[in-house]
Formats: structure tokens, C-alpha cells, sequence
């Protein structure tokens, strides 16, 4: 199994997990991230994904410089990176890795 196939695994996996555990919370987004804000151990472990979220998108931004595509080309995952964290590069390496078999 190839790369893009195993990322659109995990990807299609987390987005389905994602859309179900928003559906049934008791709360939006945006308060339990703030929730996740207000003790030391849950900041501590936001802080370390948005860290990996930051590399990520570094990540992306440089692959997508080394095919000579801009930063307007990477847009679109960052901002789902910001949001969802691992569905952007996810989705950028499922988009990719199948545009690559494409042109190949």
C-alpha cells in the first residue's frame, strides 16, 4: 500500500471520527478549546500539537516550494491544519501523492 493510500485511510478515519464527536458534544469548538487552556497538563499538551501543527505546515510549505508551487497552493491546508490539525497535511498528502501518480 503506497503513501497517499494510507493517508487518505487515516484522513477519511479521522474526519469521520471528527464529524461524529461534534456532533454528539455538549459544548462548541471553541469552548473546549478554551477548556483545554485552563489546566497546566491540557496546555501542555496543546501547545506540544500545535508545535508539530507549526512543523507541518513548514513541511508543506517547503515540499510545495521544491515542485515550484506557491504559498497560495498551500493555503488551504494550512488553514485546515490551524482548525483540525492532522487533516491538513493529511489531506495535502493524499492531494499530492495522487497528483504525483498522475503526472508520472
Amino acid at each position: 500500500m503506497k503513501m497517499p493510500w494510507i493517508a487518505l485511510s487515516l484522513l477519511l478515519a479521522f474526519t469521520l471520527y471528527t464529524g461524529w464527536t461534534m456532533a454528539i458534544a455538549d459544548q462548541s469548538l471553541l469552548a473546549f478549546g478554551l477548556e483545554m487552556l485552563a489546566r497546566p497538563d491540557t496546555t501542555q499538551m496543546v501547545i506540544d500539537l500545535y508545535l508539530m501543527a507549526g512543523l507541518a505546515c513548514l513541511w508543506m510549505v517547503n515540499d510545495a516550494r521544491s515542485y515550484g508551487r506557491s504559498l497560495v497552493s498551500v493555503l488551504p491546508y494550512l488553514v485546515i491544519t490551524v482548525v483540525f490539525v492532522s487533516a491538513g497535511p493529511l489531506l495535502y498528502i493524499v492531494v499530492r501523492g495522487f497528483a504525483d501518480k498522475r503526472n508520472a
